[in-house]
């Protein structure tokens, strides 16, 4: 199946949200939709998408914005892992400390789990639990592609400094979790240009 991603860069800290839809049917995703609300439904607009779920990697502030205008505009669930459930109850005390403002996150319609199938019209994700930026840090794996949010970044991996970050368990995760699934799985992480899974291989710095 032939997907196409339409990368949206919002806010002030530049986060990568996606449009990922599949140009036959138009059926869509959006994962991250971390600020610029009116961006992301233009470009959904633009496309001709049919959006059918918000999926988030992980439950940070630059990745979860727009998240509330989203459900709003095309009435859509929203799923995460419940482990990340902390981080968008805790979404107005995160906006504090950078100075913004940003609307409560609603809760997630379904929690996700490492391993499961998520099945949106002609779009079929496996769930890949990948802790250590955040204890629900998820990748979320269509075909060959892999929507990595914070874990992995183009010669570089995500920060651990968070309360539930752990450096040992995110190099863990990459290299038991995304490392394996081939060199030639595209990785779009959450901030920064693509990259694929043999390059960070050979030759990503915080790597073997």
């Amino acid at each position: 199946m032939t997907i196409e991603v339409t990368p949206i860069v919002t806010g002030p800290f530049v986060e990568n949200s996606f449009l990922v839809h599949d140009p036959k049917t138009l059926d869509a995703v959006i994962i991250d939709p971390g600020d610029d609300p009116g961006r992301i439904v233009r470009t959904v607009e633009q496309v001709g998408a049919r959006p059918l779920a918000v999926l988030l990697t992980h439950g940070h502030i630059d990745h979860v914005g727009a998240v509330g205008r989203m459900l709003e505009k095309f009435e859509v669930p929203l799923l995460c892992h419940e482990a990340d459930q902390p981080w968008l109850d805790g979404i107005e005390k995160q906006a504090q400390m950078f100075g913004l403002e940003v609307g409560k996150v609603p809760r997630p319609t379904r929690y996700v789990k490492d391993g499961d199938e998520l099945v949106f019209g002609s779009l079929v994700f496996k769930v890949i639990h990948t802790p250590g930026h955040s204890a629900g840090g998820v990748c979320y794996l269509i075909g060959r592609t892999l929507f990595a949010g914070d874990s992995i970044f183009q010669g570089s991996i995500g920060r651990t400094d968070f309360p539930d970050g752990s450096y040992d368990q995110l190099i863990q995760s990459i290299e038991t979790r995304i490392i394996p699934l081939g060199d030639d799985v595209t990785i779009y992480s959450g901030h920064g240009p693509e990259t694929t899974v043999g390059r960070e291989r050979r030759s990503n710095p915080f790597l073997g």
